[in-house]
């Protein structure tokens, strides 16, 4: 009965003060409007960086990095100093030694989903007095289209003709439109080793990364092998995926001790950029958040107002029998029916902003503005609205039930 009683009371002060409810619950819809927008639009971000890393980034790659030439006599003694001037790099050749016993190694490891070998060969397109610069890679296409998705990039031609011919080529859309260049037409590909090779266009991809589709090729990995002077055993890289690309870094490490050859993460490779997201993350967040507290101090100043200009009515309710924690609940439930609106409408008005965002066209990689409807932020809004307002409820509410009614009489 008594909770009715409060729910009464609350409702009562709600409606009374209609504009001022008003206010503040139009604050907390704005925190929490702001709050879904930065967030999803991060989240989209994110995802599209994501898809753009992964069409050409494996999770893991082995390879053989470059090493610095050493003194060839060490110190026998903290006291002695072994000067070597002016270092090289010593690397000779980049191929792993064995590397399909390493590959073998690899696979075997129950959190590896895939893994692949490739050759890296830098090279030069020709057509005519044309030239272009760029990078083949050799690779078992049926592997290498497991890991990259690279049929869902194709835009003429086929992959299948690429699985065991060794003249055949698949091209990105930037070399074919610079070189001019067709479906069945030829292109001359020298490499640095001085190998020249006249290849069959089969198939044609986009990536709609400039940097990519004017440089990158796939050819068969013998044809990459024989680019480079080099025979069957010849592998640069080792490419391998797993089932959680976030747990790179720690798989990273379980795989190293396996291999002498350096084993490197995507998300080290790309570590630039995953700091500028996060950066970008923390700053919309903050944002946000400072919005929904301006809206918790509004709401906590409205209350203050209602218990200043409620003295009497609070005396009256204690010495009628009203305990502290009723006055208490009365005035959380205010704040909280305050925060429950503005975070209703809130969420009403970010889905809005997201669903109007996602149809817009900006061209490019993204063809649409990359913003992302993520249920979860939803949740977490939702929360973090509904927490703030209690909270800004509370402080006044806990004043309100130390009133002396006596004292409120006595004046």
């Amino acid at each position: 009965m008594r909770s009715n009683i409060n729910v009464e009371i609350a409702l009562t002060h709600i409606f009374t003060r209609k504009r001022q409810t008003l206010v503040a619950a139009l604050g907390v819809t704005m925190g929490i409007a702001m709050y879904i927008f930065s967030n999803s639009l991060m989240k989209g971000f994110g995802k599209y960086s994501r898809t753009e890393i992964f069409k050409v980034t494996p999770h893991l790659r082995i390879y053989k990095d470059d090493e610095i030439s050493k003194p060839l006599i060490e110190a026998k003694s903290p006291r002695q100093v072994v000067i070597i001037h002016n270092p090289k790099i010593t690397t000779l050749s980049r191929t792993i030694i064995n590397p399909y016993a390493l590959l073998a190694e690899v696979k075997k490891q129950d959190y590896i989903s895939s893994a692949a070998p490739q050759v890296n060969v830098d090279v030069f397109y020709q057509n005519g007095k044309t030239q272009l610069k760029g990078v083949a890679n050799g690779v078992n296409m049926v592997e290498a289209d497991a890991m990259f998705n690279i049929q869902g990039t194709m835009v003429a031609g086929s992959l299948n003709a690429l699985s065991n011919s060794l003249s055949s080529v698949v091209v990105g859309s930037r070399i074919a439109n610079k070189l001019n260049l067709g479906l069945d037409d030829n292109l001359t590909i020298v490499s640095s080793a001085g190998v020249v090779k006249v290849m069959k266009i089969v198939g044609i991809f986009s990536t709609k990364n400039k940097a990519t589709d004017e440089s990158k090729v796939y050819l068969h990995i013998a044809a990459a092998q024989q680019l480079v002077k080099a025979g069957p055993t010849y592998i640069t890289d080792i490419y391998a995926n797993i089932k959680n690309p976030d747990e790179a870094l720690a798989y990273s490490q379980l795989l190293q001790p396996i291999t002498s050859y350096k084993v490197e993460d995507w998300k080290t490779t790309y570590a630039d950029i995953l700091a500028g997201d996060l950066i970008r993350q923390i700053m919309s967040t903050s944002v946000s958040m400072a919005i929904l507290l301006v809206a918790a101090f509004g709401i906590y100043n409205i209350l203050n107002m209602t218990i200043s200009q409620k003295l009497d009515d609070i005396a009256i309710l204690k010495a009628t029998g009203f305990a502290g924690r009723d006055i208490i609940r009365i005035f959380v439930l205010e704040a909280l029916i305050m925060g429950i609106i503005g975070t209703a409408l809130g969420l009403i008005l970010g889905a809005i902003c997201i669903q109007i965002l996602s149809g817009v066209y900006v061209g490019g990689p993204a063809d649409y503005f990359p913003i992302y409807f993520d249920p979860g932020v939803f949740i977490t809004s939702t929360v973090f609205g509904l927490l703030i307002t209690i909270g800004a409820g509370y402080l006044p509410a806990r004043r309100a039930a130390r009133i002396d009614p006596v004292a409120i009489f006595r004046k």
